[in-house]
């Protein structure tokens, strides 16, 4: 994983000015006059990822500005300072600027994961310009973040070849190691008796499903992360075409956002019980694949019509969650790539959630905004119960028509979770289409940096 870190502070490093392009002018107006002479003769004008070097009598540089863009380039983009990082000389930086606590931090942090590269299979140099960390942020807490959000992308990104579920349950044990925390499996014919629902959809890939169960802590509120670990979604016999089944190494994007909010919420000691439910399963096709038409009864003991083999995500998580819910925690947080109507509806950038506590929907989004890490709440609308209701089983796991997939889905992982009033679901993309700045693309964290802002708060009001 990389290694996202600050630089130590020594009298080697650099100054590197931010300038927004509303304060540009002044700001040159005010340099000593060769610095201003060379600024405008440069033509610098504070525009986005915009980098001024400064040479010293010796030719090396001495310093640097950097531009962060406009106020409306601001209000359309996040982590502008970011850019900056790959265009530096190599060394330690530290920023000059005017920026409110909130903006100071959003720098840093982007900073930081503009270090990422994947770099598994080819090889990828990360920047060389690196940042002393600014007075007044937690460093230590960016580093933890942006070291969350790096383990999440890196499990995303690796191919199903090498991410199926005994290498997505490897993930889960060494990060476990890691913080001292326990894992049990559940696999083979326990699964099958008490995990139908995972066992039906795993059980036609040569790769064996199971359910990955790991715990930390032993004090605090109880919490249970549920992240849909789908390593691969051919969409069983109902196969997916190839366009759509190119980025479906991506399915265990839930699972993975799950485990890298987990390490953030061990490696900064959040004080709760934690226990991180994943359902690891890749949806195949052979001659035990399971079908449509087929009836399954869950863990819950609701029965669920199959009517698309594709809509495989819920299934697995319904099992998981009726697990959770058996003993009640204080919250329970599901996590998924669960339904192209999510992306349709906000596109790849938002991270949908639900929830029926309206203090916990206006806790996440004043965090979301405060960590740059937008979310939108959509609603659990009651009236479209009955679209997932078949007649013929308790449930129907796609229902015909085509409206509302991604309330349906939610409405529909809700009936597992019973007993427990509080109960939020996200259904993510989990992958950024577009390079932006500390964003590359590829594998991507969405709402674990809003959740570990919130869940402090959230926990405590339970």
């Amino acid at each position: 994983m990389t290694a996202l870190t600050f630089a130590p502070d020594d009298e080697d490093v650099r100054p590197l000015v931010l300038v927004s392009k509303e304060d540009c002018a002044s700001w040159i107006d005010g340099l000593p006059a060769e610095e201003r002479a060379w600024a405008t003769s440069v033509g610098f004008k504070g525009g986005a990822g915009e980098v001024l070097l400064f040479p010293g009598d010796d030719c090396e540089v001495v310093k640097a500005a950097g531009g962060l863009g406009s106020d409306k380039d601001r209000k359309r983009g996040r982590f502008l300072a970011a850019s900056l990082r790959a265009k530096l000389p190599e060394g330690a930086w530290r920023f000059e600027t005017g920026l409110i606590e909130e903006a100071l931090a959003e720098a840093a942090l982007g900073w930081l994961l503009a270090g990422y590269r994947f770099g598994n299979y080819a090889s990828a140099t990360p920047p060389k310009a690196m940042l002393v960390a600014p007075e007044g942020v937690d460093a230590a807490r960016l580093e933890t973040v942006a070291a969350g959000e790096a383990l999440a992308r890196d499990l995303i990104n690796t191919p199903a070849l090498d991410m199926g579920p005994e290498a997505l349950e490897a993930a889960a044990r060494e990060l476990a190691e890691a913080f001292d925390a326990k894992v049990e499996v559940t696999s083979g014919e326990t699964l099958k008796r008490d995990f139908p629902m995972i066992h039906a959809v795993g059980m036609a890939s040569p790769r064996a499903p199971r359910l990955i169960d790991m715990r930390w802590g032993t004090d605090g509120p109880s919490l249970v992360l549920v992240g849909k670990g789908v390593c691969f979604d051919t969409g069983g016999l109902n196969l997916k075409p190839g366009a759509s089944m190119g980025l479906m190494k991506k399915d265990m994007g839930g699972a993975a956002n799950a485990l890298g909010l987990a390490r953030m919420i061990m490696k900064s000691g959040v004080a709760c019980r934690l226990r991180v439910l994943i359902p690891a399963v890749e949806n195949a096709v052979s001659g035990n694949s399971f079908r449509p038409g087929d009836i399954l009864t869950s863990r819950k003991g609701l029965t669920v019509e199959i009517n698309n083999t594709d809509a495989e995500g819920r299934l697995v998580l319904a099992d998981a969650l009726a697990l959770a819910d058996e003993t009640p925690p204080d919250l329970i947080v599901s996590m998924a790539t669960l339904t192209g109507a999510a992306r349709v509806a906000v596109g790849p950038d938002l991270a949908p959630f639900y929830t029926d506590i309206d203090a916990d929907a206006a806790a996440l989004e004043a965090a979301a905004k405060a960590v740059q890490d937008p979310v939108w709440r959509m609603p659990f609308w009651e009236p479209y119960e009955k679209m997932i209701e078949p007649g013929i089983a308790d449930l129907d796991n796609a229902p015909k028509g085509g409206f509302a997939g991604s309330i349906t889905a939610a409405l529909f992982l809700r009936r597992f979770v019973t007993e427990t009033p509080r109960y939020m679901h996200f259904d993510i993309y989990g992958w950024n289409p577009n390079a932006a700045p500390a964003r590359p693309k590829g594998g991507v964290g969405q709402g674990i940096r809003a959740l570990f802002q919130a869940l402090p708060g959230m926990l405590d009001a339970g």
